[in-house]
């Protein structure tokens, strides 16, 4: 029976052009919406930009431009990252539309009146993560994402009663009914709740954010906090707040999975279900947290800098190229280092002459023995473990288990020796042997769609009857 799935990316700041550790992000994603369609269920996939962070206007007066120019310039690189490494999103969504800010407005007004609140306070604010930090939580005084001080802020704004939602939230993640993924993020995050929830700040003066933002609904001078109006991106998308078609995906029966950074659960796994809560919306069912890409053991922000550009990787290897590293040679939960040195060994190695050579010879083969057709079950089935790894989100192993059985076919191959029953006048059995391994070969390219979707699509198309030679699918790289 098919089922309604809902896939979302983290929306990141534009401040900066995009680095290879969004990537990641981006093809994770992808992967579990292009599953969900392969096998049936109905599926709605988005991703986009988030473009009132006041780390914007920061970057844009150092580059003497609006904050306007330098969200609409960085945006569209983005949505370029997305086209080019062949992201099937449904919707590419931009926190400065004017729908959104309409949808941001409409959910705060939704909370529970006595969840808001205006109180004065002084706290330690770190612009980078756009975040209050409590002293505890610091490392040498600094913050443990970006290694700077927070600056100590002033202010009176609007508060959310986060407090008032500990033990409904420690209960969601303990059943697992808000599950977060992995089991070691799941401890982690209910290891801060059961520490003691403290009431979140959720605006901040117009003036100290330059005006740049949502406005609180009927307080000109107050701006929405960022990831209150960011976190709302995951319904404005659908279109909260005109008409009811928002709900198609957004409702208790459709399955909504967030992809997610391990610097970000914080956010979306305490206070996103706890807005969700006081709002009477449905919450995501799971949340699934991805460690950081690093270069040579460091980890690679656009604040921090980094000499991996993924525009680059996909020029020199290929988009499949690119997408097959992130999802075989990175782990799915853990830091992994990505260098373009071993990016070409595993081209080489997995595709070039591992998939590749499979389908080149194997084709060739059919060619010499004048198969041009052959039987092949209607039903496509899935290879042992493979589906159980992808919903588990372990990327790499269920393309380990893709691999096994390339390996295992080279192998047939290689023991098999048909290029010397080529020589036979009967050529019967070879035949035989070749419409099986061309059944293999059809049942590994169809379940690659959603790794490696340009790749899965050539390999169909070359298995098509009648058989067609090919050329190499990934020419070796000297």
């Amino acid at each position: 029976m098919s089922k309604k799935i809902y896939v979302t990316t983290t929306i990141p700041y534009v401040n900066a052009r995009p680095h290879i550790g969004f990537a990641l992000e981006l093809v994770q994603a992808d992967v579990v919406a292009r599953y969900n369609r392969l096998i049936g269920n109905e599926t709605y996939f988005q991703t986009g930009t988030d473009e009132n962070a006041f780390k914007n206007v920061v970057s844009a007066h150092r580059l003497e431009i609006t904050p306007q120019e330098l969200v609409g310039r960085n945006s569209e690189v983005f949505q370029r990252l997305s086209c080019v490494l062949n992201i099937s999103f449904d919707n590419f969504v931009r926190t400065t539309d004017p729908a959104h800010h309409r949808s941001v407005h409409l959910f705060w007004k939704r909370l529970r009146a006595d969840d808001v609140y205006v109180k004065e306070y002084t706290g330690l604010y770190c612009n980078g993560c756009e975040d209050f930090y409590r002293p505890k939580d610091l490392l040498n005084g600094c913050c443990p994402d970006h290694k700077t001080k927070p600056a100590q802020v002033h202010e009176t704004n609007y508060f959310f009663r986060l407090s008032a939602y500990q033990s409904q939230l420690e209960k969601l993640l303990d059943t697992d009914e808000l599950k977060v993924i992995p089991a070691s993020r799941k401890n982690e995050v209910l290891s801060f709740v059961r520490s003691g929830l403290q009431d979140l700040s959720i605006s901040r003066l117009a003036q100290r954010s330059d005006g740049w933002g949502v406005t609180v609904p009927g307080d000109d001078t107050q701006i929405v906090w960022v990831w209150f109006d960011a976190l709302t991106n995951y319904i404005s998308g659908l279109g909260y707040g005109k008409g009811d078609d928002w709900d198609n995906f957004w409702n208790e029966s459709a399955t909504k999975v967030h992809v997610i950074g391990k610097n970000v659960w914080k956010f979306h796994a305490v206070y996103w279900p706890a807005f969700l809560l006081s709002a009477g919306l449905p919450l995501p069912n799971e949340i699934m947290v991805h460690g950081f890409i690093t270069e040579k053991g460091q980890k690679i922000s656009k604040s921090l800098g980094g000499s991996i550009d993924p525009f680059e990787c996909v020029d020199g290897f290929w988009a499949d190229a690119v997408r097959y590293y992130l999802l075989r040679a990175v782990s799915p939960f853990d830091d992994g280092d990505f260098s373009t040195q071993r990016l070409k060994s595993l081209y080489n190695t997995d595709l070039a002459n591992g998939l590749g050579n499979l389908v080149s010879r194997v084709t060739s083969l059919c060619e010499r023995a004048n198969l041009r057709e052959y039987e092949y079950p209607s039903i496509i089935s899935e290879p042992e473990g493979y589906r159980a790894a992808i919903r588990n989100y372990e990327f790499d192993k269920a393309l380990e288990i893709l691999w096994q059985a390339i390996t295992r076919l080279n192998r047939d191959i290689d023991r098999a020796r048909p290029w010397e029953l080529l020589k036979k006048p009967d050529n019967a059995s070879l035949k035989a042997r070749l419409s099986a391994w061309l059944c293999d070969i059809r049942q590994v390219g169809y379940w690659l769609a959603p790794f490696l979707p340009e790749t899965s699509k050539k390999i169909l198309e070359i298995l098509k009857e009648p058989v067609k030679p090919c050329e190499a699918l990934f020419p070796r790289l000297t």
